[in-house]
């Protein structure tokens, strides 16, 4: 089976790490998977494509000038008929809007992964309402999370439709990493306490930020280090300067060695006001790492308080730092947190388990797509979009 993925990718985020760690799992196997990644005119962001030609995996640009391109459906159709595809899997909303003027008369099945929502303007709000009138139309689509599944069947698709499948991530590149963000000369470093994500406001980079300010009243020795870049950069910058904080926070911006910097963290922090379920979070719990998470979206599903993490409530900044500093200096419990974190996700969120899963959806998918093209009312339909 040729699974194309197509995707309008913004930088190495979530969706961006489950399409590799997908497409990684099925070119090992009998299947393979193919990417076709937005070159936007206004923000051409080609980080995915350069990653999964790099890492040995098949990727295609789909040149889109400005909002609305009328040629990118054809040229969605194009890629199809030269890649051969068997389903075509798109991720977010501009993939799912063109993906689905692409295919509307295909052979071909539609799948979408919808990783979560952020109604966060007017903009966006109109783009998701439109995203979600047009997966009505795909074969399957699949939600990250219990939350996201409740607003794809409010939105009208149909239940049978909608299925949940949980993030997972491939497991390697965390065992035995190196903590590059340490020195090897001396034995005596102060603890760091780090946060993973997109510069964005949902993701509470700004209350991981007051915290920190409040923990280092207490323990000054403590450095605090945020990974990640997104539209609120340069206010988190000015909060820093704000706070005074400067000498112990780290913006490191994105990084390519993500596993070297998660072995360098003492506890991991996630505190986000909004959430579906983090693959940073999945990140960190493969690197044996405490975490203190905000109790939103999937993430009590994976950060089992008391077991498997410490859970808080969103936007709280007296007990995200109260929990920082109970826990920095109970290196015993930090390490039980860790040991149980990697042994969940060890079992239940590897990328060979969601790959399994979203296997199983394609295959019903094409399943469904032959018996509805060959019924009496579609027999005399040529079916459009696919070559052999």
């Amino acid at each position: 089976m040729k699974i194309l993925h197509i995707i309008s990718s913004g930088g190495m985020y979530g969706a961006e790490a489950v399409i590799l760690n997908m497409s990684r799992t099925l070119n090992e196997s009998s299947h393979s998977s193919i990417l076709g990644v937005f070159s936007n005119s206004a923000n051409p962001n080609l980080q995915l494509h350069e990653v999964a030609i790099a890492q040995g995996i098949d990727s295609h640009l789909i040149s889109c000038a400005g909002q609305i391109d009328r040629t990118v459906p054809a040229s969605i159709r194009e890629l199809i008929a030269r890649t051969n595809a068997d389903i075509v899997h798109a991720h977010g909303y501009k993939a799912d809007i063109y993906s689905y003027f692409a295919l509307r008369q295909s052979a071909v099945p539609l799948i979408s992964t919808c990783h979560t929502w952020y109604d966060n303007d007017l903009a966006v709000s109109l783009y998701g309402m439109a995203d979600r009138f047009v997966l009505r139309s795909y074969a399957a689509v699949v939600a990250v999370s219990e939350e996201v599944s409740q607003r794809l069947l409010k939105a009208g698709v149909r239940k049978d439709r909608v299925h949940i499948v949980r993030n997972g991530i491939d497991l390697r590149p965390f065992d035995n990493a190196s903590p590059l963000l340490r020195s090897v000369s001396s034995q005596d470093q102060p603890p760091i306490v780090g946060l993973v994500g997109r510069l964005a406001t949902e993701k509470g980079v700004d209350i991981f930020l007051r915290a920190a300010a409040r923990v280092l009243v207490e323990l000054p020795s403590t450095k605090f280090v945020v990974v990640g870049e997104g539209p609120d950069r340069e206010q988190l910058e000015l909060l820093i300067n704000e706070l005074q904080i400067r000498r112990n926070v780290s913006m490191l911006g994105r990084r390519d060695d993500m596993s070297s910097v998660y072995a360098s963290f003492d506890i991991m922090v996630s505190a986000s006001r909004r959430e579906g379920l983090p693959i940073a979070i999945l990140e960190g719990m493969a690197s044996s790492l405490p975490i203190i998470a905000t109790a939103v979206g999937a993430v009590p599903t994976v950060i089992l308080d008391g077991r498997t993490g410490v859970l808080i409530p969103a936007e709280n900044v007296e007990t995200l730092a109260s929990e920082i500093i109970k826990l920095l200096p109970n290196q015993t419990r930090r390490q039980n947190l860790g040991s149980a974190a990697k042994k969940l996700v060890e079992e239940e969120f590897s990328a060979q388990r969601m790959t399994a899963d979203y296997l199983r959806i394609y295959e019903q998918a094409i399943a469904t797509k032959k018996q509805t093209a060959t019924t009496p009312s579609d027999s005399s339909a040529v079916p459009q979009g696919k070559t052999k």
